[in-house]
């Protein structure tokens, strides 16, 4: 299981690799969500997600000859290009195993950062078995997205910033909005929290339709999501709670929270024109729940991860257009 020790331990690897991303505020916002409100945009993070501090903290902690055979992982996108980086910063191979419906820009991304992309339908296809094949004939090792120990650990990384520099701006009770699919940034930012600001809670937010963590936080089990495509907000699409992040998360993180796709839509548009950031539809929702769901959250402020940027041209355009005000 990770811990804060693991946590500090990741900090000081991702020293000079990662990007410390810095708490954002705008007043029009402050005054829509009727609080304080402080985003981190972790869209700015190293290939445009705080996918980068996974990648790197679980790269950077196996043992050189096993490094050096190359490592591989499956991915919508953002931990594929985390991984991506990883490797190419470590100068060994990675392979990603993307599916076919996958952000354009996301796909081409991995493969400029030096991965070999295999793609499946992630409808029929069966990421696991492919993964494990390839796994088995080139002697990889497989960094999972969220259920890995290390990647949790780098992951909550984020959170040892929050917990700075929210004391830093007094802020010292107040909501943490984490955009979560299977937990790893939720659950890291979680155990961080924990131990560096225990006045700050985390609690996930995710799309309708697509709240297996909210669902499963409230029956105190693991739940499955019905479906696994069907939504703009693919970054955060999983099929249930990892086995190593429910647990922290049950223990550590408020009641989820989702909101609608329009909500990420506009959401999207107003970081864009209040805060100059760009966002995803998955690195949106946290954003979308400070703003549009005030009455979930308690406190003076709220603080959201803006969890990724990484967005094609017409999802963002149309984001744009259809929330101009």
């Amino acid at each position: 299981m990770s811990t804060l020790e693991m946590i500090e331990a990741a900090a000081k690897r991702l020293a000079g690799h990662a990007r410390r991303t810095p708490l954002l505020s705008s007043p029009f916002l402050d005054e829509m969500a009727g609080r304080r409100v402080l985003v981190k945009p972790e869209c700015l993070q190293q290939t445009g997600s705080f996918k980068f501090r996974g990648g790197w903290s679980a790269l950077s902690a196996l043992a050189p000859e096993v490094r050096a055979r190359g490592v591989i992982a499956f991915s919508s996108g953002n931990h594929a290009q985390g991984v991506a980086a990883a490797a190419r910063g470590h100068g060994v191979p990675a392979v990603i195993v993307m599916p076919e419906d996958a952000p354009r820009l996301k796909i081409a991304n991995t493969r400029a950062l030096g991965a070999e992309v295999v793609l499946y339908d992630r409808a029929t296809g069966d990421r696991d078995a492919i993964g494990a094949q390839l796994a088995k004939e080139r002697g990889l090792t497989l960094i999972k997205p969220f259920d890995e120990p290390q990647v949790i650990a780098g992951q909550g990384t984020c959170g040892l910033e929050i917990a700075a520099q929210a004391a830093e701006q007094g802020v010292t009770e107040a909501d943490v909005l984490v955009c979560c699919g299977g937990g790893g940034l939720t659950s890291g930012i979680a155990l961080a929290l924990e131990g560096h600001a225990p006045g700050l809670r985390a609690r996930p937010v995710e799309p309708e339709g697509f709240d297996d963590v909210a669902r499963s936080l409230t029956a105190g089990r693991i739940e499955r999501n019905d479906k696994l495509t069907g939504s703009l907000c693919d970054a955060i699409i999983s099929p249930q709670p990892g086995e190593l992040t429910f647990p922290i998360m049950h223990r550590l993180c408020g009641p989820g929270l989702t909101v609608s796709e329009d909500e990420a839509l506009r959401a999207m548009a107003l970081a864009f024109t209040r805060l100059k950031i760009v966002l995803e539809p998955g690195g949106a929702v946290s954003l979308a729940a400070a703003l549009f769901h005030p009455g979930a959250v308690s406190g003076d402020a709220v603080i959201a991860v803006a969890s990724g940027g990484n967005v094609d041209a017409e999802v963002f355009g149309m984001a744009l257009e259809k929330h101009a005000d």
